[in-house]
């Protein structure tokens, strides 16, 4: 008997830690502080450029959202991140220097740079 109860045990936590697993993945679950959370879309009138930033630490929704209200929030560009090639993509309506977005990613725990 103690046998099947230390069984049924093991199954619940394996399967419980599948469950948190796959939530994590999908960008669900409470990666960098909780899932649930969407960004608000910004959309510029007169787009004059784009560049696109190389971002290394992104892995779900919540850093993506984190990545891109950072650079939402300064006036005249907008972003859209692309977790699976690790990409943002900055277009301009004002000039923002390199410098400022690059900081900004790096404020909230990324790493940034312009691809070679």
């Amino acid at each position: 008997m103690k046998d099947f109860i230390i069984i049924v045990i093991i199954a619940a936590v394996v399967a419980l830690s599948l469950y948190s697993t796959v939530k994590h993945f999908r960008g669900e679950g409470g990666c960098c502080g909780g899932g649930g959370y969407r960004i608000k879309k910004k959309r510029l009138k007169n787009i004059c450029r784009k560049k696109v930033f190389s971002v290394d630490g992104m892995h779900c929704e919540r850093c993506k959202g984190r990545v891109e209200e950072v650079i939402n929030d300064l006036p005249g560009v907008s972003a859209s991140v692309n977790i699976k090639k690790g990409t943002l993509t900055v277009f301009y309506a004002e000039d923002v220097p390199d410098e400022v977005i690059i900081a900004r990613i790096e404020k909230v725990g990324y790493q940034a740079k312009l691809p070679e």
